[in-house]
């Protein structure tokens, strides 16, 4: 949902240039429209063909405790992703829960722990939990390990019945439409109109007159 770029360009072109390209970079896109109905496209997709759960986990990748206490506004974002899900979805204000997994370390992480709502999950004797990682573009070994084959042991182990891990977004073509709506609403009013070519050329002979190259 957020990411952190690394400005060195690791192109071996882009280090032959002595003229960087201009970057525009999305830093979230958690409360997009187009991302919250792709979101709800695939989960709705899941539910036509395997029916619904009585209950609904959102598992977001955690981050240390100490990251939120100093003003990173990721846990935020992802409690608002959750919220308008749940809109989309026809759930109610507390109805589905959200949690965060993938923590390691000694530090404290947010909470509530995917494992830990799991776990308790199966000692209510839930009948059916689905989980599902809006913050995961793609599967990927924290969510096909890590989710589909630990957490159902968890849910499981722990008295639950049936546990359903809903796949990501991957290729779904909401998904691509989002993206698509993404780059064209931050691709609107960067660059200006281009040059004519009579007028890039009159541009390209006075600079070779003053010494140019190329």
């Amino acid at each position: 949902m957020r990411f952190a770029p690394c400005m060195q360009p690791r192109s071996s072109k882009l280090r032959t240039l002595r003229k960087m390209p201009a970057l525009r970079i999305i830093d979230s896109y958690h409360d997009e429209p187009a991302y919250i109905k792709a979101l709800a496209a695939r989960v709705n997709d899941y539910w036509l063909k395997h029916g619904r759960p009585d209950q609904l986990v959102l598992s977001f990748h955690g981050v240390p405790r100490f990251s939120l206490e100093a003003g990173d506004p990721y846990h935020c974002q992802c409690l608002k992703t959750g919220r308008l899900l749940g809109n989309e979805l026809g759930w109610k204000e507390g109805e589905l829960k959200i949690a965060f997994q993938s923590r390691f370390g000694r530090a404290e992480w947010v909470k509530p722990y995917t494992t830990s709502v799991l776990r308790d999950l199966g000692r209510e004797k839930t009948r059916r939990v689905d989980v599902f990682c809006p913050g995961f573009p793609a599967d990927c070994l924290e969510t096909l390990e890590e989710i589909a084959i630990e957490g159902k042991k968890e849910f499981v182990s722990a008295g639950g019945e049936d546990f359903h891990y809903i796949p990501a977004l991957n290729d779904h073509p909401e998904w691509f439409r989002a993206m698509g709506d993404l780059a064209w609403a931050n691709l609107g009013g960067w660059l200006g109109l281009p040059s004519s070519v009579a007028e890039r050329e009159m541009q390209a002979d006075r600079a070779k007159k003053l010494g140019a190259v190329g």
